[in-house]
């Protein structure tokens, strides 16, 4: 299972220089999810780089995330609960990993599907979740 991070679906989506190795990562065969946290954060990032109504980019996203067999898991009680204890761990102001409130929730959809998360950056590296982008 891959956990599949905003920054991840940003960077497929607008193309980014290292979209084709974090699409290769989908490819591998392992089911895939993200989170509706994750669709908002994407849209609103999206929207602001193509100066488009975040709406607009939404339904661009949801469209790809279908095509790409991704499916958006629910965020329940006990994700919360592993979000704060992410935040005491690696939160922004506590730990080089400075992980925000969106990281905290894909920090703890990861954890609830025992995934391994799909992401661009640095910030997920310094915590204790798999990467995706690693070859199993």
């Amino acid at each position: 299972m891959i956990y599949v991070d905003a920054s991840a679906i940003v960077a497929m989506i607008l193309g980014e220089p290292d979209a084709a190795d974090i699409a290769g990562a989908l490819d591998r065969g392992d089911s895939a999810i993200t989170s509706a946290l994750a669709v908002y954060e994407s849209s609103l990032a999206i929207a602001r780089v193509n100066a488009i109504p975040a709406a607009v980019a939404r339904d661009e996203i949801r469209l790809t995330l279908s095509r790409m067999s991704i499916t958006v898991a629910s965020i329940d009680e006990s994700q919360g609960d592993i979000a704060v204890s992410a935040f005491d761990r690696f939160g922004k102001g506590r730990h080089p990993a400075a992980l925000n409130m969106g990281d905290c929730f894909a920090y703890a959809c990861t954890v609830a599907h025992n995934a391994r998360i799909l992401f661009k950056g640095q910030d997920f590296s310094q915590t204790d979740l798999r990467s995706a982008l690693a070859i199993p």
